[in-house]
C-alpha cells in the first residue's frame, strides 16, 4: 500500500504541473491572440482611411491614375493577408506605395494647404504610430509565450498539448538600414 500511495502522490503531482503548464499557455496563447487582434484593428483604421486620402489626392492630382491603382491594390493585398508573415509582406508593400503617395503630393502646394488632406494625413501619422505600438505588443507576448514552451521542463509537453511557436511581426531588412539624409 506505500508504493502505491507514492505513485499516487506523484501522479498527483505530475497531472497538477501539467495542469499549470496548460493554463498557463492558455493564458499567453490568448494575449498573443489579442496583441494580433489589436494590430488588425488598427489596420483596419489605415485601410478605411486609405480611399479618403485617394481621393482627396485625386482632386489635385488626377494624372495619378497608375499611382493611385497601385495603393488600391496593395491595400487589398493587405486586407486578404491571413498570417503575421504574409500580413507582414502586404503591409509593407501598402506602406511603400503611400510613402509614394505622399512624395506625388509635396508636387502640389495647393494639396499639401488642403485641410482636409492635412487632417487625414494625421490620422494616418497616428496610426502608423499605433500600428508600430501594436507590433511592439504583439512581439512581445510572442516572446513570452515562445519562451515558455522552449524552457525545460515545459518543452518536454508542449508538443502533446498541441502548442506551437509563433511567429514574430518583423521590419523588413530594407527598413532596418540607417536612413541616407542628404542636403
Amino acid at each position: 500500500m506505500g508504493i502505491g500511495l507514492i505513485l499516487l502522490i506523484v501522479l498527483i503531482i505530475v497531472a497538477v504541473w501539467v495542469l499549470g503548464i496548460y493554463n498557463s499557455l492558455i493564458k499567453l496563447k490568448n494575449r498573443v491572440d489579442e496583441a494580433w487582434s489589436d494590430i488588425d484593428v488598427q489596420l483596419k483604421r489605415r485601410y478605411d482611411l486609405i480611399p479618403n486620402l485617394i481621393n482627396t489626392v485625386k482632386g489635385y492630382a488626377t494624372h495619378e491614375k497608375e499611382l493611385f491603382e497601385k495603393i488600391t491594390q496593395a491595400r487589398t493585398a493587405a486586407m486578404g493577408a491571413k498570417n503575421p508573415a504574409e500580413k507582414e509582406q502586404t503591409e509593407n508593400m501598402l506602406s511603400d506605395t503611400l510613402k509614394s503617395l505622399f512624395a506625388v503630393a509635396e508636387n502640389y502646394p495647393d494639396l499639401k494647404a488642403n485641410q482636409n488632406f492635412l487632417e487625414l494625413q494625421r490620422e494616418l501619422s497616428d496610426t502608423e504610430n499605433k500600428i508600430q505600438a501594436s507590433r511592439r505588443f504583439y512581439n512581445g507576448n510572442v516572446r513570452d509565450f515562445n519562451t515558455k514552451i522552449e524552457v525545460f521542463p515545459n518543452n518536454l509537453i508542449v508538443g502533446m498539448l498541441n502548442f506551437t511557436k509563433r511567429e514574430f511581426f518583423e521590419a523588413e531588412e530594407r527598413e532596418k538600414e540607417n536612413v541616407k539624409v542628404e542636403f
